[in-house]
Order: C-alpha cells, then sequence, then structure tokens
C-alpha cells in the first residue's frame, strides 16, 4: 500500500456518500467514492485503497459480494473492510460478514466520532502491517542472497597451540 493510499467509501446514496466523506474528511486521508459494487471493485483492483467502507446492500453487486471477491485474490485479501448497513441488526448478515473477515458492520447513520476511531486505527495498523512485510521480505532476501557489500563478521575458530603440561595420571593399584 502507497503511503498516499486512499479510503474508498462505497454507497449507491448520494448523501450517504456526502456524509461519510464530511465524517471522515478531518482525518486528512485521500478519500475516493463508488457508487455501486463494480465500480468498487475496478477501483480495488487498480490498487492504492488502503481502506473500505461499503454499504452492504446495493443494487446489482452487493457489499458482501465485493468482499467475497476481495477475499479470493492474494493482492486484495487483506485490505481491512467496513461494512455499513441500514437494516439494523441481523444475524445472519453479521455471520457472513464476519466469516469473510471484515473489520466491523457499522449501522447507518453512523456516529462520526466512533466512524473516524475505526477508520484511523484500521487504516493505520494496515499501514505499518505492510510496512513490516516489506522489511521481512527484504530481510529474507539479504538472507538468501548475501552481497560483497555486507562485512564478515564471523570470528574465526582459533586452536590453542601453547605448550601445556601434560596431565596426571591416576595412581595405578597394586
Amino acid at each position: 500500500m502507497p503511503p498516499d493510499a486512499k479510503i474508498l467509501i462505497v454507497d449507491d446514496h448520494q448523501d450517504t456518500l456526502y456524509a461519510l466523506e464530511s465524517a471522515l474528511a478531518p482525518l486528512g486521508y485521500r478519500l475516493a467514492r463508488a457508487t455501486s459494487g463494480d465500480e468498487a471493485l475496478k477501483q480495488v483492483l487498480r490498487g492504492q485503497v488502503g481502506l473500505l467502507l461499503l454499504d452492504v446492500r446495493m443494487p446489482g453487486v452487493s457489499g458482501l459480494d465485493v468482499v467475497r471477491y476481495m477475499r479470493r485474490l492474494e493482492q486484495t485479501q487483506h485490505i481491512p473492510v467496513i461494512l455499513l448497513t441500514g437494516f439494523g441488526p441481523d444475524h445472519e448478515l453479521t455471520s457472513a460478514a464476519f466469516e469473510l473477515r471484515v473489520a466491523d458492520l457499522v449501522m447507518k447513520p453512523v456516529d462520526p466520532w466512533a466512524l473516524r476511531t475505526k477508520v484511523r486505527y484500521l487504516y493505520d495498523a494496515h499501514r505499518r502491517h505492510l510496512a513490516l512485510e516489506h522489511e521481512v521480505r527484504a530481510l529474507r532476501a539479504l538472507v538468501k542472497d548475501p552481497t560483497d557489500t555486507l562485512p564478515d563478521t564471523r570470528v574465526p575458530l582459533q586452536r590453542d597451540t601453547t605448550p601445556h603440561p601434560p596431565l596426571p595420571t591416576a595412581p595405578t593399584a597394586t
């Protein structure tokens, strides 16, 4: 995830998109919008998405369908997703969402303060996670393919060549 990765907000209602953008604007992250599941998938597959706020029920490709597709692809399977629903608590939806490893399921209308807190935490945690993965890959590459630019810090084995008195022998019994 590039440092300027965006938060993609997906909803089929313009007023909801506006409200979510207004709630998240104080965080200072780049925001993008999509009005359908298809459009969301296209943007996610292009890269540059660090977090997805996604309406569950949209015409055509639903939010759950988007997440199902994302979780099958290596490049998108770890992008954090917050699902949004305006239909109240639903046990089946909650089960399906968390089986797909969504970060949270939020009821509309959203509390802007709570949403900002969740988004800041998830976005920053995802960015740190990717930075650590990158560092691990770089370290593994160094271990597999060391270069001559690294000094050899191994200490050579030294044999003690100084003469020592002979070890005493045990007395023999007569």
